[in-house]
């Protein structure tokens, strides 16, 4: 915090989270309305999200997003923007992404905690989908496959809007662990050795490169063949991405990605990971990076960073809008800071 307000010059001081983890979970709602004076206007629009955002969520569990996906009048279906047609009655289907009250209570605390004001919460993956898709890839159909520390979150876009979102419980800690036990090394060394040596497809590996390893408990440290680093990282890789596959499958929209899939975060950054994905997958695969950086976009311009610039295009996004709909409302909006004008500097196409 304090290194980003020293190189922008600005005090930040509101705050947009990202979050994930277990405790996310989404389901598809519809809502349907009488249009008023046969025209529908913006508050036709915030009456029917409204409609379908009335269904019962359990005491322990807190409304993240309303994402409308399309609107139908009378029997005119596929409507992405019904502002102005007329009619006599609209529909909504809407994507409602849900978070456990007590996750997201604990990281709005600890948020609170470090000196800042939360002003929302946003769904990690539909951040970083902000930050490293182009509008097309969205209209076509693409699957954002955000591979963290601790889970793989998945958000599928269909016709420019989010149709379906699901949450993997392994991710790149899990690599670090299989590592640290594979090759009986402490967890930051293991850490170390991922990034910078690991790969998910043992054979891209030359089999006579060598590496050092740090032992354990003060015990000397010792060279091993890079190539069998990757073959204990292999297995996990193939296994994650198995499991990934089955998701997406099972939501039933794969043949209608016409983008394909695309992996980010901090856990697709591993040699050959793509190439595995195109095999299981068995459809065009991709890295994703922040495409709309600039300043400093030599060290942001990787996919670790897709969350943290998709959480700032999203504030600028939230700020540049005149009003907010229900359909964009989000738990604990505010409005940010003076400082957002240093961020779209930085930021292009915003």
């Amino acid at each position: 915090k304090e290194e980003a307000e020293l190189m922008s010059g600005y005090s930040a001081e509101r705050v947009f989270v990202g979050v994930a983890g277990n405790h996310i979970q989404s389901f598809d709602s519809v809502g349907m309305v009488a249009i008023r004076n046969q025209e529908v206007t913006d508050e036709d629009i915030d009456r029917v999200i409204e409609a379908a955002k009335a269904v019962a969520v359990p005491t322990d569990r807190e409304v993240i997003h309303v994402l409308p996906r399309e609107y139908k009048i009378d029997e005119q279906d596929g409507i992405n923007d019904p502002i102005g047609m007329s009619g006599v009655r609209l529909e909504a289907s809407v994507h409602i992404v849900t978070g456990g009250q007590t996750a997201l209570q604990n990281a709005i605390k600890c948020t609170e905690k470090a000196g800042l004001i939360v002003n929302g919460l946003v769904l990690q993956p539909l951040a970083s989908a902000m930050a490293i898709l182009s509008e097309d890839e969205k209209k076509l159909g693409v699957a954002v496959i955000d591979m963290g520390g601790g889970t793989c979150d998945t958000v599928i876009y269909l016709n420019g809007s989010v149709a379906h979102t699901s949450v993997l419980p392994v991710g790149g800690s899990h690599f670090t662990h299989d590592l640290a036990v594979g090759l009986r090394t402490p967890q930051l060394c293991a850490e170390d050795l991922k990034k910078k040596f690991g790969a998910a497809m043992a054979d891209l590996i030359d089999p006579e490169e060598m590496v050092e390893v740090e032992g354990v408990g003060g015990r000397e440290p010792r060279n091993v063949y890079r190539r069998h680093l990757c073959e204990v990282i292999e297995p996990r890789a193939e296994e994650t991405l198995k499991l990934l596959n089955e998701q997406v499958r099972a939501s039933g929209k794969v043949a209608l990605l016409g983008s394909g899939i695309v992996l980010t975060g901090g856990a697709s950054q591993l040699e050959g990971l793509s190439e595995m994905g195109e095999f299981l997958f068995d459809v065009p695969v991709r890295k994703g990076a922040p495409v709309t950086v600039r300043g400093l976009s030599d060290i942001v311009r990787t996919p670790e960073y897709a969350t943290a610039v998709g959480l700032i295009a999203y504030a600028l996004e939230q700020e540049n809008r005149p009003t907010t709909t229900a359909a964009e409302s989000l738990p604990l909006q505010g409005i940010v800071g003076g400082w957002s004008q240093k961020l779209k500097d930085l930021l292009s196409g915003n």
